[in-house]
């Protein structure tokens, strides 16, 4: 496997888990290129990363191409034939169209709300053949995806990987997300003005000198930090979180990009949008910021804990849910309330790392973590 930063993942066990695990395959065989196994103890047992709502279901995606779905919320069921093995990260969907997203830069599609799948792309990582120069977006993971529509979507990753599909996923094609001189970001891959971000010269350790100032280090010398999130908002702009602080955002559905950063040098890993323009980011060690004004401007919110948050949904009156380490769920019920901090136990009493929520109401949620997927009742607490 590719040896990579996984900034997303690597604070708690969860993000250490994705990282690190290595998926036992027959030698010579990708894991993109097998299907997934069904697993009694899926449910309870599996790492489920993200989930989302087509016309007919919920579908849930996690480790070794595990996918669920249900039709009621509440009874679950893994499918079959799943074209992958991978770890899938993200999961979106139009109408009965969806996708999901993972390692190996593989994409996986579904017509039919997640019954049947077909296999997108793939992108392995292998070794460098002698006339190869080394590309460090080749082989790296997939962390979110959002479809503008059935035909038009993004997709992004470790090392600023973006891609871009015109036609429902059939074809998707990499977009250059890199400092260009106007100060905006160029989307195409063949950007004549690639000077900061590529070079032309093969990577030779004997010559690299691989100690690094804290200039060196500064946030804006980190030219293809990983992008964790994307959201779109309710004026049909984007937004982009990524490592560091770095997010981007765009006006024209992804022709170009600006790029931006937080009032934060920590990573952000998630964003959603609402109305108009305004998101809300959230990350590192319980961050949260919201901007009415797709990042020009952001105002830092209390989130009542201290634990990294790793997923996060709209809920009505601009509200939102956010979930994260230790069984952190922190709702804030409308624009003008509070975070409330709650927590998710297991039947085991267990706090487990949660990376995905999907809102049946106010106060109720499913979760999805690394010990499968779970519900939640929020209950008011005592004095409020």
């Amino acid at each position: 496997m590719t040896q990579y930063s996984m900034t997303r993942y690597s604070v708690t066990r969860l993000l250490n888990r994705l990282a690190l695990a290595v998926v036992v395959i027959p030698t010579c065989v990708q894991a993109a290129e097998l299907q997934s196994e069904l697993m009694p103890l899926a449910q309870t047992r599996s790492l489920m990363l993200d989930i989302a709502e087509s016309d007919q279901r919920a579908v849930m995606v996690g480790e070794r191409g595990h996918v669920f779905v249900s039709e009621s919320r509440s009874d679950w069921r893994q499918i079959e034939a799943v074209p992958t093995r991978v770890t899938l990260t993200a999961v979106a969907a139009v109408g009965e169209s969806v996708w999901a997203v993972g390692h190996e830069g593989t994409i996986i599609h579904s017509a039919d709300g997640g019954l049947t799948w077909k296999l997108q792309r793939s992108d392995p990582w292998h070794p460098l053949a002698d006339d190869e120069e080394f590309d460090p977006r080749q082989g790296v993971p997939l962390l979110d995806i959002s479809m503008l529509d059935a035909q038009n979507g993004i997709a992004i990753g470790a090392y600023s990987l973006m891609l871009k599909t015109q036609d429902g996923g059939a074809t998707w094609a990499p977009v250059r997300v890199s400092p260009v001189a106007d100060g905006g970001v160029d989307d195409s891959a063949d950007s004549a003005d690639e000077s900061e971000a590529v070079s032309d010269d093969p990577i030779n350790d004997e010559t690299i000198d691989w100690t690094f100032s804290d200039d060196d280090l500064a946030l804006d010398d980190e030219v293809d930090p990983h992008l964790n999130g994307i959201t779109r908002t309710g004026d049909g702009s984007l937004m982009v979180v990524g490592e560091r602080g770095a997010i981007f955002r765009s006006r024209d559905q992804g022709a170009t990009w600006e790029r931006m950063q937080l009032p934060y040098e920590g990573s952000m890993f998630g964003v959603v949008g609402y109305d108009d323009q305004r998101v809300i980011a959230y990350g590192m060690r319980g961050n949260v910021f919201e901007s009415a004004d797709l990042g020009t401007t952001w105002n830092e919110l209390d989130s009542g804990t201290n634990q990294t948050l790793m997923g996060g949904a709209v809920l009505a009156d601009g509200g939102a849910v956010l979930v994260g380490g230790s069984g952190a769920i922190i709702v804030r019920e409308s624009a003008s309330a509070d975070f409330v901090d709650y927590r998710f136990e297991t039947s085991e009493q267990e706090t487990p790392v949660l990376a995905a929520v999907l809102p049946l109401g106010k106060n109720t949620f499913i979760v999805g973590g690394e010990k499968g997927l779970g519900r939640f009742q929020a209950q008011p607490k005592a004095g409020e």
